[in-house]
């Protein structure tokens, strides 16, 4: 596979890309159920560390859903969506070394300023200058042009040869259900393992659980299409929640449990299936983003020894991923299933908005 051609301006005698324009087009949020693709000033550089990143390929993620229905409240009106991406540098500040104009980068979904305490522990989704601020505090990806803070920390260098698609995933999905997912919850070879949710996240820790070599992967959602595709993907078993009951299904088939629970929704019932199903000494690793309390059965899991992880994403796994992308040990590009041109975002929200009738689980948005 080989990379889009793209052709470029001549640049400035700075070393910028001459723009023809001040405005550009973008996704903007204008509150819970309120979306517009339209024109937007085009960002600029604001700080020596930033860069100005043209988009060539984005996505939209089950966050950005959250957020148009009134589920993130840091998001204000006015707020241009989209935390993932693949662009050329056109404009870089005067303090940014390792990358230039011209370069093709993977945006990470976490900006990190690289020096802070939390970014010392490699903790980058608590940076304090940073951490999940696209499309999030700050203007996001979802758009012709986006500015990037901390660029050098924050932008990943794309390899020749790969996937452009592919790249996209390794913006947010696959480091999110690896590191929240699988390494949280400990996967190790021989185990047990259930994921809740064959969503976009819970088919990244499908594909990354496999790194671990597990015995059992079971899937457990309620769309039959997107049960098929995990098997594909690796899943040893399926598990359609409308049809049977997955903690019975469980219990009979594992009498003591799963080692690692992996829940990948964030509604109540999916948590609720992960402590009904953890062996004890288990673990339950929570993946999705919940948007009200669940009921904790501590009086039960209390003696059971079970470790219960949560948390956002770092990408402090993204460089080892880019590699094993590289190298073809993992093909990522299997969850996109729809394309767009960024112009069609609106109808694009629409699609991923009913994933059970259009059978969607990862979109394109090529600009």
């Amino acid at each position: 596979m080989t990379l889009n051609t793209i052709s470029l301006p001549n640049k400035t005698s700075n070393g910028v890309f001459p723009h023809s324009k001040t405005q550009m087009k973008a996704l903007v949020y204008h509150g819970p159920g309120e979306i517009d693709y339209e024109e937007v000033e085009k960002p600029g550089i604001r700080k020596e560390t930033d860069a100005i990143v043209q988009i060539v390929k984005t996505t939209i993620c089950g966050t950005d859903l959250g957020i148009l229905h009134g589920k993130t409240s840091s998001v204000k009106p006015g707020t241009t969506l989209g935390h993932e991406g693949v662009g050329i540098i056109t404009e870089t500040g005067s303090a940014v070394t390792h990358l230039k104009v011209g370069d093709l980068v993977i945006i990470s979904c976490i900006t990190s300023c690289g020096t802070c305490d939390y970014c010392k522990k490699q903790l980058y989704g608590h940076c304090i200058d940073g951490g999940w601020i696209l499309g999030n505090l700050i203007n996001g990806t979802q758009a012709e042009y986006v500015r990037i803070p901390h660029a050098d920390t924050s932008l990943y260098l794309a390899p020749k040869d790969v996937s452009e698609d592919a790249l996209v995933m390794l913006s947010d999905i696959l480091p999110t259900g690896h590191e929240i997912g699988v390494i949280n919850g400990c996967v190790k070879p021989g185990d047990t393992i259930a994921i809740v949710g064959a969503g976009p996240i819970g088919m990244a820790a499908l594909l990354t659980a496999q790194f671990y070599s597990p015995a059992k992967i079971y899937m457990i959602d309620l769309d039959e299409n997107r049960l098929k595709m995990a098997i594909e993907m690796g899943a040893t078993h399926g598990i359609n929640t409308g049809i049977e009951d997955a903690i019975q299904r469980i219990k009979d088939e594992t009498p003591d449990g799963v080692d690692v629970a992996i829940e990948a929704v964030g509604v109540p019932a999916t948590f609720n299936i992960c402590q009904q199903i953890v062996r004890p000494g288990g673990h339950v690793a929570n993946v999705g983003v919940h948007g009200k309390p669940v009921s904790l059965e501590i009086q039960d899991l209390w003696i059971k020894n079970i470790t219960i992880t949560m948390g956002l994403v770092n990408t402090n796994t993204t460089p080892m991923l880019l590699k094993t992308l590289v190298s073809g040990k993992i093909k990522p590009e299997q969850l996109i299933t729809h394309h767009f041109k960024l112009d069609e975002i609106l109808k694009a929200y629409e699609v991923f908005e009913n994933a059970s009738k259009s059978k969607v689980l990862k979109i394109i948005l090529s600009n």
